[in-house]
Order: C-alpha cells, then sequence, then structure tokens
C-alpha cells in the first residue's frame, strides 16, 4: 500500500447522450492524469440521466459494454486508477447501478453493485424509485489495490453505518462515494453523512456527484467533497461541472486511530457486525 494518494474528485455534468458523455468522461480523465492524479472519481449514473425510464435503455452487459470498454482503454494509456462512479448495468436479466474500479492497466479489479434501492416519496418536494426498475446488490465491495483497499459504496448505501463499518473492517483506508443527492437531501444531509462515516470510522471518505442542470429531471445536488479521517473538509466543489484534487496522506488514519482509538475499543463482548456475503 502507499502512503500518499492523489485524488480527483470529477464532478461532470451528464446529457441525455451517451457518447457524449463517454466522452466528456475520457477527458475528464486525462485531464485528471496530467496533473498527476493517481485515481479518479466519476460521479454516479455517469453515462446515463438519473432517471429511472432512462435506466434500461443505457443499460449494458458487463462484457460487452462501450462505457467500460472506453474507460478501460483511457485507464490504460494514462496509467491511473479509476472508481467508474457507476452505470446500468444488466446481468440475467436484472439491471443494477454498478460501481466498476479500473487499475492504472485498465483491467477492472472488481464492482459493487448498489445494496440500497434510493425510494423516496416526500410529498411537495420529490418522489424517487430505484426499485421500480433496478435490483439491488449483495455483497460490501473492499477492492485490494496497489494504492490499498478501497472501499465502494454508492449513494444511498451512504445512510447506512453498517456497510461503512464493515468495510473499514475489511481495511479500506478509503471509503468512496459515487452519488446524486438530489435539492431536498443534499443541502441537509449530505455534507453531514460523509463527515459522520469518516469521524465513525476514522477513514478518508470522498464523494463524487455529477454537476448540477436545473434542465434535468432529476437535479443532482453537487458538491462533490473529500472528508478527512477527523471529520475536517478538506476539499469541496460547488455545482458546476469541474475537477477537485486532494492528496491523502494515509499516515493519518493511524495517527488519529492511535490518539482516539475509537475501532479499538468497540465492545465485540457485547454487540458485533457481520457480513453474510449472498451470491449476485
Amino acid at each position: 500500500m502507499v502512503l500518499e494518494i492523489k485524488l480527483a474528485l470529477l464532478q461532470m455534468k451528464v446529457v441525455d447522450d451517451k457518447s457524449a458523455n463517454i466522452e466528456q468522461a475520457k477527458r475528464m480523465i486525462s485531464a485528471a492524469s496530467r496533473k498527476g492524479a493517481d485515481l479518479v472519481i466519476l460521479p454516479e449514473m455517469f453515462n446515463c440521466p438519473y432517471e429511472t425510464a432512462k435506466f434500461s435503455q443505457y443499460a449494458e452487459l458487463k462484457d460487452d459494454s462501450l462505457t467500460l470498454k472506453s474507460l478501460a482503454s483511457i485507464c490504460r494509456n494514462n496509467k491511473v486508477h479509476c472508481v467508474a462512479g457507476s452505470i446500468p448495468e444488466i446481468s440475467k436479466g436484472k439491471i443494477y447501478n454498478t460501481s466498476f474500479f479500473f487499475d492504472d492497466k485498465g483491467k477492472i479489479l472488481g464492482f459493487h453493485r448498489k445494496m440500497h434501492l434510493f425510494d423516496i416519496d416526500v410529498p411537495g418536494e420529490i418522489y424517487f424509485k430505484e426499485s421500480d426498475v433496478l435490483s439491488a446488490g449483495n455483497k460490501v465491495t473492499v477492492i485490494d489495490t496497489d494504492l490499498g483497499k478501497i472501499g465502494i459504496a454508492i449513494c444511498y448505501d451512504l445512510r447506512f453505518p453498517e456497510l461503512a463499518r464493515l468495510m473499514t473492517l475489511k481495511g479500506a483506508c478509503l471509503l468512496v462515494y459515487p452519488g446524486a443527492f438530489n435539492l431536498t437531501t443534499g443541502p441537509v444531509h449530505w455534507k453531514t453523512l460523509l463527515r459522520t462515516r469518516a469521524i465513525d470510522n476514522q477513514v478518508f471518505v470522498a464523494a463524487a456527484s455529477p454537476a448540477r442542470d436545473h434542465e434535468a429531471s432529476y437535479v443532482a445536488y453537487g458538491h462533490s467533497l473529500v472528508s478527512n479521517p477527523w471529520g475536517d473538509v478538506i476539499v469541496e466543489a460547488g455545482v458546476k461541472e469541474e475537477i477537485l484534487y486532494v492528496d491523502l496522506n494515509l499516515e493519518d488514519e493511524e495517527k488519529i486511530r492511535t490518539e482516539l482509538p475509537l475501532l479499538k475499543n468497540r465492545r465485540n463482548d457485547i454487540y458485533c457486525l457481520i457480513d453474510k456475503p449472498q451470491k449476485e
């Protein structure tokens, strides 16, 4: 595991054109690589508008995906690792909200299927049900990379502290959340939840959102950010398309865990958290 990671969050504007989204993702990845990024993070549903009606239209098979083939090539050519936000993935007749991790040789090392589907009904504010179209994933995802172990979850997964703790207990040095919070939940919960997951687990937390587009049917909050293990937001985007850069010193995690030994002080004699892996 390395001790420092140069991270780039790609807060890109997503349009109703898969090819255009792929090309913009490639441009932003190349730009981040030129700035020396080791790891780039794309937002949730970066190749597809965040609309249930679009998910089946944009869905791709893992082994026959224009999006994934394009990212494999750009990662390989630019020698950069990538958490590929998420895309609608079709498998055995089901559609998942799936994030893929590419190493700097363009190889897929693993993937995460969103475990908790976003079904919300706030009268007069927002109605959205992923479960109308999507199926839920069943696995806690921690990927062993040459940058260290990286935990990946997607958007609504952020609200479930058990998942973040399990990723941490599996050795994740960085928790990554591609997400598309909206203008109802984003202003009140986005930053608070991300800081809380960092504080609870004394781990770096990074979250990449799409840029805000008021012409879209679902308007993303934006504000991609990174929190350090103490819960300080060390970099935060606005609402427009941009690339955020930050250097992570992974030794900070061990320092904070030594000074304030939360994980060590857990009472496993009284309570415990168990991962029950399921087949997908």
